[in-house]
């Protein structure tokens, strides 16, 4: 839970009087599918406003490459990628509030409301957009370890293990892969652990993770206890085919086993799958008359940031005729 200067002045966020701002387009997320609608919107002329819990940017901000996004050399920076939506998106007009704990939403209204610590944000329309997380390791004493020893972002704390001995990356899809190559550039060597007998990265990841002599791989294994007092010292696996436990030593674990819908504040409100995904249909309309999705955290097959920029296109271009439909009925 974030802790802020309210309350270490012991003030009850009731207590602060919240700045009113309204706009044509609220836009709740500032990854990949967020800021491409805001590119999209603010060009078209309409007052937009992202409001963004985090740092903009999104999970995409945080990987330490994306490969084959159309338009760049076959590879590019995550971080470099969302810096040019950001300026983007900014050029055009958008505001970007970074940084904003929400603590609710209204969308049975008219005027659509997302309240924070400090604003109330009003507009017609909102496009959800808060994507996904990582899901956590579900072993006990994740949460004492997290950030400590255990870790969801590479190209975050990776250069906290700088000559470390060993480095355990756990999963087998690209991220898993590609962020386990990434960390041989600091650790001396870099342990990957997975639950099945293959990877289900692509090729290319793979090759290049097998080209690496500082990587080797456990196959058929899962984490079950982190070992370690006040420092994580390594992790007990077990073998799911033979069910022997070993213990691997390690200084720390990165952790990229999927991820998880953020749609736990909207759950009351909008039409939600088994899964936690919002449902929507071609146009990116939800079920509720002037709000929209797109990107991770719509219902989708593909998740990527190529279809969440185009999640975000699709959506904009919706909510502008959405929006002119709107005032020619007026």
């Amino acid at each position: 839970m974030r802790i802020t200067l309210e309350n270490l002045l012991g003030i009850e966020s009731e207590q602060i009087e919240k700045e009113a701002l309204e706009a044509d387009v609220l836009v709740l997320g500032a990854g990949p599918a967020g800021l491409t609608t805001a590119i999209y919107t603010s060009r078209a002329k309409l007052r937009t406003i992202v409001v963004e819990e985090g740092i903009p940017g999104g999970q995409a901000a945080t990987t330490f490459h994306i490969a084959n996004y159309p338009g760049t050399p076959g590879t590019i920076g995550g971080k470099d990628l969302m810096d040019n939506m950001i300026s983007q998106a900014k050029g055009f007009g958008a505001d970007i509030h970074d940084l904003k704990e929400v603590f609710s939403l209204d969308l049975s209204r008219e005027m659509k409301e997302i309240i924070t610590e400090d604003a109330i944000y009003r507009a017609p329309v909102l496009v959800v957009a808060t994507g996904a997380e990582s899901r956590r390791l579900p072993v006990e004493r994740e949460a004492d370890f997290r950030g400590n020893g255990v870790h969801y972002c590479a190209t975050c704390d990776g250069a906290m293990y700088q000559d470390a001995e060993n480095v355990i990356v756990v999963g087998g899809g690209n991220s898993a892969v590609e962020e386990a190559v990434f960390l041989t550039k600091f650790a001396k060597h870099v342990t990957i652990v997975h639950q099945f007998d293959n990877f289900q990265a692509s090729k290319t990841a793979q090759e290049e993770a097998a080209m690496n002599d500082k990587i080797s791989v456990i196959w058929d294994s899962e984490v079950r206890t982190l070992v370690g007092e006040k420092h994580l010292t390594g992790v007990e696996i077990e073998n799911v085919k033979t069910h022997q436990m070993s213990v691997v030593d390690a200084n720390g674990v990165f952790v990229y086993i999927g991820m998880q819908p953020r749609t736990q504040i909207l759950k009351e409100q909008l039409k939600i799958n088994d899964w936690g995904y919002i449902e929507a249909d071609d146009e990116m309309r939800t079920n509720i008359k002037g709000v929209f999705v797109a990107g991770d955290v719509r219902s989708k097959t593909v998740r990527q940031v190529a279809t969440a920029v185009g999640d975000g296109a699709a959506a904009a271009v919706n909510v502008e005729r959405y929006l002119a439909s709107r005032a020619s009925q007026k």
